[in-house]
């Protein structure tokens, strides 16, 4: 485009000196020096003024060209920004795949983790607790608004993902749970480990995650996100922590960052957890679980203290400090 405007802009002003070389050479006839100097002077003033019509000219060609396309729409971009969240989501989520193995439901079924690099890991041992960015991992073991009572195997090989069984059977819940359910991977609560107030132990499982999100999470899949809350609930007299945490990647997480915020931007939700956990059981004719410490559920500072004395304990256990009475898989 620019040769081309250089080579229109040369012709113009060819043109002009050969029409001021002709007006010269008549005035140099008809007049004196003085008239042919003052006519060489005019023929310049002509010269750049064509000159700059054909610059202007062509510049407003080359803005209208661009000015010709239009500018996004708002939906537009919103499309684009979308886009570009749903990859850094899977940026975030990319490092950890699962494979399942056996027709779902059964007694066969398994889902296994892998790790970025297609290995098989333990769901329990080979997945970190925290991330680099002060987030957590939560691997989902149910999905929201689904009823089959899965959960990691802390007893098999690799402690992958299986559905619970009583007397041989399948277990559901008597109901869909209406949040993402799942664990902390390398935490433990210690059943030989007695709360100093509430005076029970834990239910020798990892930590229990009720994650809060807008959307439902994938069995098998390792999700960051911030804990913000935590119930004490006690399970048949043994302590059962439920950490309440949001997904970084849902659209209210950046509101929610302690216990307070989670009432102020989904009221009643802490209420509707706590009794969905206090009543499941009483359809098959038992009692009502019950909650320590007052049944509140209690702020994030209180959270990452359970977090991380239940990190302390896992630690012990794996690394022989603590004696795997329990025959738990280590691997």
């Amino acid at each position: 485009m620019f040769v081309a405007f250089v080579s229109d802009s040369a012709r113009a002003a060819s043109r002009t000196r050969a029409r001021a070389t002709r007006e010269r050479r008549r005035s140099r006839e008809s007049r004196g020096p003085r008239a042919s100097l003052d006519m060489s002077s005019a023929s310049q003033i002509f010269m750049a003024r064509a000159v700059s019509r054909a610059v202007t000219s062509r510049l407003r060609a080359m803005g209208s060209s661009v000015r010709s396309t239009p500018a996004p729409s708002a939906s537009t971009a919103r499309a684009h920004q979308q886009r570009r969240s749903v990859q850094r989501t899977r940026v975030i989520s990319a490092a950890y795949a699962n494979e399942k193995v056996g027709d779902f439901p059964s007694l066969e079924f398994r889902c296994f983790i892998k790790d970025e690099a297609q290995n098989t890991v333990s769901a329990w041992h080979g997945v970190p607790l925290k991330n680099a960015d002060g987030t957590f991992n939560f691997l989902c073991e149910i999905p929201k608004e689904t009823k089959a009572k899965m959960e990691v195997a802390t007893d098999e090989k690799l402690t992958p993902i299986k559905q619970d069984t009583k007397k041989g059977k399948l277990r559901d819940y008597p109901y869909n749970i209406n949040w993402n359910y799942g664990m902390l991977p390398q935490t433990w609560e210690d059943p030989k480990h007695e709360h100093p107030t509430m005076k029970v132990s834990g239910d020798n499982d990892p930590v229990d995650v009720v994650e809060i999100g807008s959307s439902a999470l994938a069995m098998g899949s390792v999700t960051p996100v911030k804990p913000v809350g935590v119930y004490a609930m006690i399970d048949d007299g043994e302590l059962d922590w439920k950490v309440i945490a949001i997904s970084v990647n849902d659209p209210k997480a950046s509101d929610i960052n302690d216990v307070a915020d989670v009432e102020k931007h989904f009221p009643g939700e802490l209420e509707k957890i706590r009794v969905w956990f206090r009543d499941y059981k009483t359809p098959d004719g038992k009692p009502q679980n019950k909650f320590g410490l007052d049944d509140k559920c209690m702020d994030r500072a209180y959270t990452l203290g359970v977090i991380e004395e239940t990190h302390h304990f896992y630690n012990d256990l794996v690394s022989g400090k603590r004696a795997n009475d329990e025959e738990l898989s280590l691997a």
